[in-house]
């Protein structure tokens, strides 16, 4: 009873506020002389309101009566209404909470391109900072924080330079440098899952190294950019492979294969990177210059005579080696370190005597892209000898390998060869860090194998960029090898670097097939194979010792996994239960 007594009573409240708003709804008609208005936007009257036929509506609810009105509408007056209302609406939609959409935030490390969650502010794979200032400065940056101003770099260099064993040498001729920027606007598109590794930031983290160390501009000096002509090409590659690189010009984007990408500048800077190498060749062996290096993309040594792949468009060394020889130089030898096995270069040279082709590389049986480069490829129709490959049956590959590999097939092939003009592929993918390479070559081991090439041909030596995709990597060892080319020791010592059992493995079979075309290789093979029990035992020694001494990388410190850094490091001891 009480329950009926108080819904009579709500009813009877709603029908009292109908009533008002009845009256209410006849007060401004009735203010207005029976004439209704039309009101602007600010309320202000406007006239009298008029039907199609130019009579006037007496019973027009004005616009800001109805929005008031509105406002005041109970939930009786809902009810009464429902047809007022969306029939779309849902009943408890106010009660509802709101689906949103959650979105992972990433972002791509600066150095290595890889992903990262945002709630995280090093890099997982290499420890880059996110917003260090590795573009501005090259590895001179600290790769721990954020980018700091120059005079905390000017202090960074001091600090690494002050123990240098030897100073640059000066000399009549310097080293010259091939560089342009308009090479920078070779990029990708579109990117996809990540950014591509073969991307301008390559060059400006290593021209970032260079002005911050003050060798470039400083110490070295540039030659100017052309564009190569269709005839230089042409003794490299078909004519029909010139002709679709120069048809990616009039594309926004396109793809050779579906890791070589192109956009509209892309032939551009590809006849600007071969033109730079063939001048830098010219100027070298002409003596104009003591040596040279060419800092230049897209890279070449995949590019074969028909086609574009790897990210190469055009085979840099391969122009750039036959500008050596019209301009005079009759035997040319071109090593390839990059870690990818140099097909391109490969296929073009492997009938010609005047070149000397070799390549150290991960090949793992063939698995290892591009799959090529096996030990028994040396050469066809007359030419056998004339390529060397040196395939590493791993990962992890480092300077002691590269060395002993030099010392025992690099350089008594080129020395018995006796080039006149010594050519660099040097791709720094095989250095430690990099993400495609996974291999752990040092700055220093670069600079010890320029500095054992540099013997070779009167010091004219030309060095090629190729691949290389982790920036702190790239830059630094490619500084390395420039302070090698302006007279900078090593500083390091041949003789302490000791192969792993892998390494004498690879080498030994190198020997033994060519030994067959260069005799001298004969008593190394033997006085190796003789050795081969003692490299085993001392290799198993220093792994041991390299095992006791392992430690965490610096960036887990500050990371997730700060509690593994100082249990490794010996910071931490943890104590085993007893039985």
């Amino acid at each position: 009873m009480a329950r009926e007594t108080f819904q009579m009573s709500r009813l009877a409240n709603g029908e009292a506020e109908n009533s008002l708003h009845k009256q209410s709804d006849q007060t401004p008609h009735q203010a207005l002389n029976g004439r209704c208005t039309k009101l602007g936007s600010d309320g202000s009257t406007a006239g009298p309101c008029c039907d199609e036929n130019g009579g006037e509506v007496s019973h027009v609810i004005c616009k800001k009566k109805a929005r008031q009105q509105q406002k005041e509408m109970t939930f009786q007056d809902m009810y009464n209404n429902q047809g007022l209302f969306d029939e779309n609406d849902d009943e408890d939609s106010d009660w509802e909470p709101a689906q949103e959409h959650v979105e992972v935030v990433k972002w791509f490390c600066n150095n290595c391109t890889m992903v990262n969650l945002d709630d995280v502010i090093h890099c997982d794979i290499c420890g880059e900072h996110k917003e260090s200032g590795i573009l501005k400065h090259g590895f001179f940056a600290s790769p721990f924080s954020q980018d700091v101003g120059p005079a905390e770099i000017e202090l960074e260099i001091k600090e690494r330079n002050k123990d240098l064993g030897s100073q640059i040498s000066t000399s009549n001729s310097s080293t010259a440098i091939g560089f342009d920027e308009r090479m920078l606007l070779h990029s990708e598109v579109e990117m996809k899952t990540h950014p591509h590794p073969e991307r301008p930031d390559r060059l400006q983290a290593i021209a970032a190294s260079l002005a911050t160390a003050g060798i470039f501009p400083g110490k070295c000096y540039p030659i100017p950019a052309r564009e190569i002509t269709k005839e230089e090409l042409q003794m490299v590659h078909s004519l029909e492979h010139i002709e679709t690189v120069e048809l990616t010009g009039q594309i926004l984007y396109s793809y050779f294969t579906p890791d070589t990408y192109a956009n509209q500048h892309s032939a551009h800077a590809a006849r600007l990177a071969a033109g730079l190498c063939a001048d830098l060749a010219k100027e070298v062996f002409s003596g104009r210059a003591k040596n040279g290096f060419a800092l230049v993309r897209p890279p070449g040594h995949h590019a074969g005579v028909r086609q574009a792949m790897g990210f190469c468009l055009h085979n840099n060394a391969a122009v750039a080696a036959l500008a050596a020889q019209v301009a005079g130089a009759k035997k040319i030898l071109i090593v390839d370190w990059d870690v990818h096995h140099g097909n391109g270069t490969q296929e073009i040279f492997e009938q010609n005597k005047s070149v000397l082709y070799i390549s150290l590389h991960r090949h793992e049986g063939g698995k290892f892209y591009p799959g090529t480069g096996a030990a028994h490829e040396f050469g066809t129709m007359g030419a056998e000898g004339y390529c060397v490959n040196i395939p590493w049956s791993r990962g992890g590959v480092g300077d002691n390998d590269y060395i002993f590999a030099f010392q025992h097939v690099v350089l008594p092939i080129a020395s018995d060869f006796a080039p006149d003009f010594t050519i660099i592929s040097a791709g720094f993918d095989a250095a430690r860090g990099d993400p495609l390479g996974c291999c752990d070559v040092t700055p220093a081991g670069y600079a010890q194998m320029t500095h054992m090439l540099n013997i070779l041909s009167g010091g004219k030596l030309l060095v090629i960029l190729e691949g290389g995709y982790n920036l702190r990597s790239i830059s630094s060892s490619a500084t390395a090898v420039i302070k090698v080319l302006l007279g900078e020791s090593p500083g390091c010592n041949p003789e302490n670097f000791l192969p792993s059992k892998a390494g004498v493995q690879t080498v030994l079979e190198v020997l033994k097939i060519q030994m067959n075309f260069w005799p001298a290789l004969g008593s190394k093979y033997s006085d190796l194979q003789s050795q081969w029990g003692m490299y085993c035992m001392k290799t198993k020694k220093k792994q041991i010792k390299k095992r006791r001494r392992a430690a965490a990388p610096l960036w887990w410190k500050w990371g997730q996994k700060s509690f593994l850094y100082h249990l490794l490091n010996g910071h931490l001891h943890v104590k085993s239960k007893g039985c």
